[in-house]
């Protein structure tokens, strides 16, 4: 299946991720360092709430990906860290809110703590632009 930017979907897709992608090649590679839910201040954004800490990632991805001249479905990559993987799912539903229907590739770890306390999700991105 071909979607949008001339990329192939492969091996099909399985929730709200795509399990592989192929890119054509000539195209702006986009990498996208782990963003956190820390707002202009410093401060936490949503202490304690999921949804709105990944909404506020997603956020900062698009205006970084927008920013290099693309969309967010540009993206074809990404990974994400959760300090708590029983809350995948709150996660899941705002990455399918935002991606679809051009769902990138999706790997997602579990790990002890992030850079701050206060932090439940990281998230980094690769975009073919």
């Amino acid at each position: 299946m071909t979607n949008a930017g001339g990329r192939r979907v492969l091996g099909g897709r399985a929730g709200s991720y795509s399990m592989g992608l192929a890119i054509p090649v000539g195209q702006q590679i986009v990498f996208i360092s782990g963003q956190i839910p820390i707002d202009a201040s410093g401060n936490l954004v949503g202490p304690d709430d999921l949804t709105a800490q990944t909404r506020d990632v997603f956020d900062k991805i698009k205006a970084l990906v927008e920013e290099a001249g693309g969309s967010l479905g540009d993206v074809v990559k990404i990974t994400t860290f959760l300090t708590d993987m029983s809350r995948f799912a709150e996660f899941a539903r705002v990455r399918e809110e935002v991606f679809a229907p051009n769902f990138p590739a999706s790997s997602s770890v579990e790990v002890s703590a992030l850079v701050r306390p206060g932090l439940l999700v990281e998230v980094e991105a690769i975009a073919i632009v």
